[in-house]
This record gives C-alpha cells, structure tokens and sequence, in this order.
C-alpha cells in the first residue's frame, strides 16, 4: 500500500516524554513500514531532553509525522489528545522505545479490513534488552472467547503493539486519568465489553525491558491500578453499576473499600515484583534486578508471601551477582532461597555450585 493525499488509513498514535534513548529508531521503525498510508501523531508530553529536536528533524522530511508538543501532563492525557487528533478509522499504538517489525501494519490492517466485528487487535511481540537484543519472544491469546476469559485476570495486549478502531476507542470513552499508566488494561477491558478482540500469532513488534519503562519504574501503583479495574470490570460483567473511584490516584485504602483485601494485594504485588524482576534479570539490568529485590523483600515483612515467587526472585539475583563476578554473594543469595523454598535445591542449586566453582578454578589460573 501507498501513501495518498487525504485521509489516511491508519493514524499511529505515540506520546513520549524525555524518551531521546530510544526515540529515533521507534519513529523510524514506523516511517519505514510497507504500509505508507498513515499520518504519524505523536504528543511531545514537555518533554526537557532531546526529544524536541528529534522530532522537529523527522518532521520537516517527513509530512506524515505530526508533533503536538505540550506541558507534562501525563500518558493518559496525552494518549487521548493523540488519539482525538486521529483522522482515519483505525488508531494504531506505539511507544517511544519499541521497534515495530516492518510489515506491522499492513498485516493488523488486513487483519481489521477483514474482520469487522474486531475492535481491537494486538500481536505476539518479542522482548529485547536496551541494546536490542532478543530476550524471548510470548505469544498471546488469538481468539475472542480466550482473550475475554484471560482479561479479567492478566493483561492479555502488549500496549504498543494494538491497533483499535477508532470508532471502538471513543464509544468506550477513551482512556481514564484516574488509572494513570495502566489506563490501557482498563480501556481493553472496556472495548471488549462491546465487541470482539483478538491478537496475531505473528510477531508485530519489539518490546524493550529497561529499567527506566513504566512498568518497572511504577510497578507497584501499576499493580493496584490493575486490581482496581479488574474490580470494576467484574462489577460490570455482573450487571451492576460500576463502583465510584474516589481518589484521583488508586491507593491501598481505595482498593479495600471497593472489596480488594490487604492479602489479595499482598499476593498480587509479589507475584508483580517476582515477575519483573526475573525480566529485568534476563535483560541484565543488574542496579535495577537489585532494587525490585529489596522493595519485594519489605514487602514481604508486611504480610504473607507466597514462597514460589520469593525464591525466584532470589534465584534471579544469583544470576545478577554472578554477572558482576560476585560468587560468594550469589551462593549467600542462593541460600536465601533456598530457606525460602527448600525445592528450589534441586537444579538450580547444581548449576549455582558448578558455576561457582568454573569461577573459582578461573581465577586461580589467572593468579
């Protein structure tokens, strides 16, 4: 497909703020794709970096690239002021520092022109660390039925990597402020209230793990967000009217009133920060594999934790040391998980003491 004057088929939508890192090979990833029939809106959200300047250069040799630049205001704000400025019928997202595949959307494109009863699609997505390197890639559910049954528990859309009609977006009312970072999980929900979704089994994007991304800068809020609009997603999948958010920020507090238990966030948090920090160890991101330890640990003195997720998080740090050429910490860290979780003592505990001594018999050679 070409470029043609007038309105564009798809409008990709991206909002950034001081996201110079990543920036030019996301907007790149986007102008280079095989479908060219596209306007490119991106909010700079008072951005105090380099990203003016980047924008401003891709902007004047490129006419499909469209730069709002205003004061910080935040993701939500911001995704709804790119995707109210969209001229076509679909709106496709992008964030500031992932990497499209280049046949992306032509393939969701066809997808949707074939499918009209689809609001919204997303697409398997590959995870790289901030050099680019390939993680693992996750497929998620394809189909309607399996996706409605997995929303109410998990995400099942990689943010960056959907495509939504716009006619969908607006008549489920956009993004909501009050859900902050995590507004996209409440607004998927909210679209498949009112029709059909999928995903592609084919990768459509690459999907960066750092330290500094939202979901592992924010992790905690982000997790009380997402039990606060699983609360009021099942309220609304039972016929019931949606209970009031009476804070403008989901708190602890909140979340007990609307019937959310201390246990339940206990266990969700740690299951969050177990998982994110067995991410950030794959993309070795040590300083901040480190620091989710030590918040998941005083977490852990204010209530119950389930010992599974504690001794991963533990294990993923016995890599992080042995990383850094700290063997002896890595076994104390070992330990520690295996007091933790006695099972874990099996594998894991071969490859550590293997480990530990290749180390150890390499260092007595240098010396």
């Amino acid at each position: 497909m070409t470029f043609v004057m007038g309105q564009p088929l798809v409008s990709v939508v991206m909002s950034v703020f001081n996201g110079e890192r990543f920036l030019r090979e996301a907007v790149e990833s986007i102008l280079s794709q095989t479908l060219s029939d596209f306007e490119f809106i991106i909010v700079n959200d008072g951005s105090t970096d380099g990203t003016a300047a980047i924008l401003d250069s891709f902007a004047r040799s490129d006419p499909r690239l469209r730069v709002y630049p205003q004061q910080n205001r935040g993701a939500a704000e911001s995704w709804n002021r790119g995707c109210r400025s969209a001229q076509a019928k679909y709106i496709a997202r992008m964030d500031a520092d992932d990497v499209a595949l280049n046949d992306r959307l032509s393939r969701q494109i066809e997808f949707l022109e074939k499918h009209d009863d689809v609001g919204l699609l997303g697409g398997a997505v590959e995870f790289i660390d901030p050099t680019g390197k390939t993680l693992y890639k996750r497929l998620y559910p394809l189909e309607d039925h399996e996706i409605q049954t997995l929303l109410l528990r998990e995400c099942a859309f990689i943010h960056p990597a959907v495509v939504i009609r716009k006619a969908a977006f607006f008549a489920a009312g956009g993004y909501r402020k009050v859900f902050a970072d995590a507004a996209d999980y409440d607004l998927w929900l909210r679209i498949a209230e009112r029709g059909q979704v999928a995903n592609l089994g084919e990768v459509v994007l690459k999907y960066r793990i750092h330290p500094e991304q939202v979901s592992c800068c924010k992790l905690r809020q982000q997790c009380l967000m997402a039990l606060a609009i699983q609360t009021l997603a099942s309220s609304r999948r039972e016929g019931n009217p949606e209970p009031a958010i009476s804070v403008e920020r989901v708190t602890p507090e909140e979340l007990v009133r609307l019937g959310v238990t201390q246990a339940t966030q206990q266990r969700a948090l740690v299951a969050n920060y177990a998982f994110w920090i067995g991410l950030i160890s794959r993309a070795s991101q040590d300083d901040a594999v480190l620091r989710l330890l030590d918040e998941l640990i005083d977490l852990s003195r204010s209530g119950p934790v389930d010992r599974t997720d504690l001794s991963n998080a533990m294990l993923s740090v016995v890599r992080t040391h042995y990383r850094r050429g700290r063997p002896i910490r890595a076994l104390v860290s070992l330990g520690r998980a295996v007091l933790t979780r006695p099972v874990v003592a099996g594998r894991p505990l071969k490859w550590a003491v293997n480990s530990f001594f290749r180390r150890f018999q390499s260092e007595e050679g240098r010396a």
